[in-house]
């Protein structure tokens, strides 16, 4: 899968969310980027920043930010429409940890 349409897939993913996540995301970019830094292996996506639930004194900061990485899903060798669903399960994920869900419910909802 060429970047550009993996780039596709993630916006594909993110303009099928259900209303109750499009409510709830606040203060997010969500980038795609070839490779994880050293520190995170193999990572298919990371969250970073400060999740919904634990939020308290939350203003005039950077937004949070997902970066779902490239490299590494071509690496698990999927046929496209697999790796569309993979691509859609580490989105949702992300976004998951975005809204302050746990595994136990990310498993739950399927985004795991």
């Amino acid at each position: 899968m060429r970047r550009h349409r993996f780039e596709a897939e993630v916006d594909h993913v993110l303009e099928n969310l259900p209303d109750w996540v499009i409510e709830r995301v606040d203060n997010l970019v969500i980038v795609v980027e070839d490779e994880p830094p050293p520190d995170l292996g193999d990572a298919l996506g990371v969250y970073e920043g400060v999740s919904l639930a634990e939020r308290g004194e939350y203003s005039g900061v950077l937004p949070d930010r997902i970066v779902i990485f490239y490299r590494p899903h071509l690496d698990l060798g999927l046929p496209e429409d697999e790796l569309a669903t993979e691509i859609r399960k580490t989105v949702l994920h992300e976004i998951g940890h975005h809204l302050g869900i746990d595994d136990r419910r990310l498993t739950e909802l399927g985004w795991d």
